[in-house]
C-alpha cells in the first residue's frame, strides 16, 4: 500500500488561485475524504495526486517517490493509482468483464492472469452475475461499482475517487458507501476520496480535511472537527447548526433579543456567536429550562424538527421522531441546553462549554 506527501502545494488557474499552500500526510492503509463546497480545491487536489494536473508550485510523493515537483512528472499511468470519476466512465461496446479487464488487457496480461483477477474483483463488488451484460443493461449503481472494479482490479496501492456516489439516489449511496469502506478495510489500501457530501465523510473516513477557498480549514477524525469545529465555517458545514448574536461578560453569555443568560466560564468576552446544535438542545413541557413556544414542527420519520420562538429569536430543535404528537404548534415549552460553542466574531476560534442539566 502507499502514503501520499502533499508539500507546500499550490495551484492556480492564470490568475485564479485554487489551493494554497497545502502540507499533509496521507498515511498508509488511511481513508482519508477532501471535503468541501463545489470550487474549493478538493478536486484539484485529487487530480494533481492522479497525475491529471501539475502543481504550480510544491511537490507530491507516493510513497518515498517524487511523482509531481519542479524539474519532475511522473504520468498518470505510472503511478500505480486507481481512480473513479464522478462519472461512471464505462465503455458502452464492452460487456462489464471487458470493461473491467481493460486496464490489465492493455498492460498485456495473461489471459489466465486476467479471468482470475476480473472474477475475483467482481465477486468483490457483488457483480459475478452480470459479467456478460452491457451498461445499458445495469443500473446506476451496479455501472459505479463497475468503475470500482476496473480501478480495484490492477491492485493499486492507492485508489483515488472523485465524488462517485454523487449521481446515484439517497437509499443505494447509503449502501454504497458502506460497501466502499468495507472493500478498503479488507484490502487495507489507501484511499483518497473527494465529495461535498458531510455524511459521506463522516460515515466513511479516518480523517477529513475541510477544505474552503483553497484553504484547508480543519483536519482530523470526524468526531473532532464535529465536536471541536475551529471556526464558524467548519462548525456551519458539519451537521446543523444555529447561530445566536451574544453579549459575553462576567461568566455569562446575554442572547441578544431574549431575557436568556447562559452560564459561560470562557475566555471570550464582549460580542459573541453561540452555536448550538439542534440536537443538543431538550425540549420538555414543563419543569426548569428556557421558556419558549413552538411555532412550527416537521416530521421526518426517524426525527422531528421544530422551531420554538425564544423572545424574538427562533430556535431549531430536533428530537427523535415520536415526540412528533407530543409537541404542537402554539404549545409553551422549556428547553434546556446540552453544550454549545462560543465563537469571536471573526469565528476564528472556539470555546465548548458543557453544561450539565
Amino acid at each position: 500500500m502507499s502514503s501520499v506527501t502533499i508539500k507546500n502545494v499550490t495551484k492556480s488557474f492564470g490568475s485564479s488561485l485554487i489551493l494554497s499552500d497545502f502540507n499533509e500526510v496521507f498515511e498508509d492503509g488511511e481513508f482519508v475524504t477532501l471535503l468541501g463546497p463545489s470550487g474549493c480545491g478538493k478536486t484539484t487536489m485529487l487530480r494533481m495526486i492522479a497525475g491529471f494536473e501539475k502543481p504550480s508550485a510544491g511537490e507530491i510523493y507516493i510513497d518515498s517517490t517524487l511523482v509531481s515537483g519542479k524539474n519532475t512528472f511522473v504520468p498518470p499511468e505510472k503511478r500505480g493509482v486507481g481512480m473513479v470519476f464522478q462519472s461512471y466512465a464505462v465503455w458502452p461496446h464492452m460487456d462489464v468483464f471487458h470493461n473491467v479487464a481493460y486496464p490489465l488487457t492493455i498492460a498485456k496480461a495473461d489471459k489466465k492472469v486476467i479471468a482470475d483477477k476480473v472474477e475475483k474483483v467482481l465477486d468483490m463488488v457483488h457483480l459475478s452475475q452480470y459479467a456478460q451484460r452491457y451498461p445499458n443493461q445495469l443500473s446506476g449503481g451496479q455501472q459505479q461499482r463497475v468503475a470500482l472494479a476496473r480501478a480495484l482490479v490492477a491492485e493499486p496501492n492507492l485508489l483515488l475517487l472523485d465524488e462517485p456516489l454523487s449521481n446515484l439516489d439517497a437509499k443505494l449511496r447509503e449502501s454504497m458507501r458502506f460497501e466502499i469502506k468495507d472493500i478498503q478495510r479488507r484490502l487495507g489500501i489507501t484511499v483518497i476520496y473527494v465529495t461535498h457530501d458531510q455524511t459521506e465523510a463522516m460515515a466513511m473516513s479516518d480523517r477529513v480535511f475541510l477544505i474552503n477557498r483553497g484553504v484547508v480549514q480543519q483536519s482530523g477524525p470526524p468526531e473532532t472537527i464535529y465536536n471541536e469545529p475551529v471556526n464558524q465555517f467548519v462548525a456551519d458545514f458539519l451537521g446543523k447548526v444555529e447561530f445566536l448574536k451574544g453579549d459575553a461578560k462576567e461568566g455569562a453569555i446575554r442572547l441578544k433579543g431574549t431575557d436568556v443568560s447562559l452560564p459561560y466560564e470562557g475566555k471570550r468576552q464582549g460580542a459573541v456567536e453561540v452555536a448550538i446544535r439542534p440536537e443538543n438542545i431538550e425540549m420538555v413541557l414543563e419543569g426548569a429550562g428556557i421558556p419558549g413556544v413552538i411555532t412550527k414542527r416537521y416530521y421526518l420519520g426517524d426525527v422531528s424538527d421544530y422551531r420554538v420562538k425564544i423572545g424574538e429569536i427562533e430556535l431549531r430543535v430536533i428530537r427523535e421522531g415520536r415526540s412528533y404528537k407530543q409537541f404542537n404548534p402554539g404549545v409553551s415549552v422549556m428547553l434546556n441546553l446540552r453544550d454549545f460553542l462560543v465563537f469571536d466574531d471573526d469565528g476564528s476560534l472556539h470555546d465548548q462549554l458543557k453544561i450539565q442539566t
